[in-house]
């Protein structure tokens, strides 16, 4: 009886014992460590995933403020840019009732004078009529027509009297590659524009370009529109001459522009409607002008071509505002250029100061190349037209 009543005690002594242990301090802070340990992990964790986010959100900012804000190479006030982000920024926004969408967004732009360069010291094309006919020595064109080139560039170097051209330049252009395939056009026009441009320290026509406005068509790309080129010059010139720079942006088929005709090798007079060539036959161009693509026929030409209104246009002279206003007419905004700067390039304050009081009846916007441009062509120093020597003949083989 002593023995289970000695056992009975050992066994709540134990029990007590062992209460006593949970109770004890140690016990107590190892829990409450484990706890704080828990608990700071999942603090951590919640700062971690808080931190994410906010970089996250961040990060999306940015990524939106550069989409709809940023502009390379266009001064910081310069109301142009803030108009075409307004614009922009309504048409693009699912909320807006202005909203378009994305399949709708049409921008259409001019080349010479607008993206590219139209003072090397002329229009492109017109260059290239004069390198034909005058300095390459492997084409001898019509006695008449190489008079006449070589009187325009020393009037356009020198000054002095116009001279009057026998027939259009299109055609003399468009004669002067005529029997040539668009493949051996475009190989010409390639080895073209590395040719020194007239007015510039080794600038080539390659070139040429406004850096504010390869940075307009980008935005413009990365907020959803559709870019073309819509211009004077021959369109395969214009895709040749656009590919390296904007190809990326703007794919040949959305450079629209003048165009030559063509003909098959046994066509002679049978119309092209009736004709079929056969499986060798070449077509070339014909050495005619077919269709000037300015001023009313940039509007066919959208029309034609297009098949919808542009919501913007941007262009530089009297041949772009029937496509501005054709674009206004349709609900749309137009920019045009002012050749206004005489220090980064050849401008003229008089003509773009008159050309601005066209563009303000027509309700028209400006773009200032002298105050919202912060650089035209990069680093490229201008220089006198007069400083070129036109008797140099620059050989470039067909």
């Amino acid at each position: 009886m002593k023995k289970r009543i000695t056992a009975i005690i050992v066994a709540a002594l134990l029990m007590l014992s062992a209460a006593a242990c949970s109770n004890s301090p140690e016990s107590k802070n190892s829990t409450t460590a484990s706890a704080s340990s828990a608990a700071s992990d999942s603090s951590k964790s919640d700062e971690s995933s808080t931190e994410k986010k906010t970089e996250d959100s961040t990060e999306q900012s940015s990524k939106s403020e550069n989409k709809t804000t940023s502009f390379e190479y266009w001064t910081e006030d310069s109301p142009a840019m803030k108009s075409i982000i307004s614009f922009v920024s309504e048409v693009t926004d699912e909320k807006s009732d202005k909203f378009v969408p994305e399949a709708d967004r049409i921008a259409v732009f001019d080349s010479d004078g607008t993206l590219y360069g139209e003072l090397f010291p002329t229009y492109v094309d017109q260059c290239l009529m004069i390198h034909r006919l005058v300095h390459d020595d492997t084409y001898k064109g019509a006695a008449e027509d190489v008079e006449y080139c070589k009187a325009l560039e020393k009037y356009l170097l020198s000054g002095g009297e116009k001279p009057k051209s026998p027939r259009s330049s299109g055609d003399i252009i468009a004669d002067a590659f005529k029997g040539f395939t668009v493949e051996e056009y475009r190989e010409y026009i390639r080895k073209f524009m590395s040719e020194p441009v007239v007015g510039f320290e080794n600038m080539t026509y390659a070139d040429g370009y406004y850096k504010p406005m390869i940075s307009l068509v980008k935005y413009l790309t990365e907020n959803g529109f559709k870019v073309y080129i819509n211009s004077g010059a021959e369109v395969n010139l214009l895709r040749e001459l656009s590919k390296d720079v904007l190809g990326k942006y703007i794919p040949s088929y959305q450079v629209i522009g003048t165009r030559y005709g063509f003909i098959a090798d046994g066509q002679e007079d049978t119309k092209a409607r009736d004709y079929t060539p056969a499986a060798d036959e070449k077509i070339t161009f014909d050495g005619t002008s077919k269709f000037k693509n300015l001023k009313l026929n940039k509007v066919i030409s959208i029309i034609n071509d297009l098949g919808i209104s542009p919501l913007l246009a941007f262009g530089n002279s009297s041949g772009d505002l029937a496509m501005g206003q054709y674009v206004i007419q349709h609900g749309g905004k137009a920019y045009m250029l002012l050749c206004d700067d005489t220090e980064r390039d050849h401008g003229d304050t008089e003509v773009a100061a008159e050309f601005k009081k066209d563009c303000d009846k027509m309700g028209i916007e400006t773009v200032s190349m002298k105050n919202e441009f912060s650089t035209i062509y990069g680093d490229f120093k201008l220089t006198p037209y007069s400083e070129t020597k036109t008797e140099e003949s620059v050989k470039t083989a067909a």
